[in-house]
C-alpha cells in the first residue's frame, strides 16, 4: 500500500486590516509586538463575511529578521455563522524587504515566505468542515493589511 498523494484546494481569502504595532521590546531572543486586527473580509466560493475587530496578532521578531506569527481572531460569515481562528505562521525573505514591512513599505509578495496553519472553530454545522480539516495559509504583509489566502490539504 501507498500513502495518498498530498494535495490542496483553496478555499477562501481573508483580507484582514491590521493597526500600528504594538511593541513590548526585546526579550534578548526577539522583540515582541501585538499587532491589532482592526477588521476585514471573508471571500471565497460560497463563503462571504466580516472580520470582527478585536483579535490581534502576536509576533517575535528573530534577530535574524525571520518572524514568528500567532495570530487569533473570529469573522462572521453572511449567513450568521461565527467562526474563530487561530493562525500559526512564519514570515521570513531579505533583511532589505524585511527592513522595508517593519517600516510600512509595500514590498513585493514573491519576496518574502509567509506561510501558516489557521486553525478553525465553530458551533455553526454547516462549517463544521472546518473543524475536521487541515488548512495552509499563504500570506502577503501589507501597509495596512495582510491578505492570505487558505488553502484545504486534501
Amino acid at each position: 500500500m501507498t500513502t495518498p498523494q498530498l494535495a490542496t484546494k483553496y478555499v477562501f481569502s481573508l483580507s484582514i486590516k491590521v493597526g500600528t504595532p504594538i511593541v513590548a521590546g526585546d526579550l534578548g531572543y526577539g522583540i515582541r509586538r501585538v499587532i491589532p486586527v482592526l477588521g476585514g473580509t471573508v471571500q471565497g466560493e460560497g463563503i462571504k463575511g466580516t472580520i470582527h475587530s478585536g483579535g490581534a496578532d502576536f509576533q517575535i521578531i528573530r534577530p535574524d529578521g525571520f518572524t514568528e506569527l500567532e495570530a487569533k481572531y473570529t469573522f462572521e460569515l453572511d449567513d450568521g455563522a461565527v467562526v474563530y481562528i487561530e493562525n500559526i505562521g512564519v514570515r521570513f525573505g531579505p533583511k532589505e524587504a524585511l527592513d522595508r514591512i517593519a517600516r510600512g513599505e509595500t514590498v513585493d509578495p514573491a519576496l518574502i515566505y509567509f506561510r501558516s496553519v489557521p486553525k478553525f472553530e465553530t458551533g455553526h454545522p454547516k462549517y463544521r468542515w472546518l473543524m475536521q480539516n487541515l488548512f495552509i495559509g499563504v500570506g502577503a504583509r501589507h501597509p495596512d493589511r495582510v491578505e492570505l489566502a487558505v488553502h484545504q490539504v486534501l
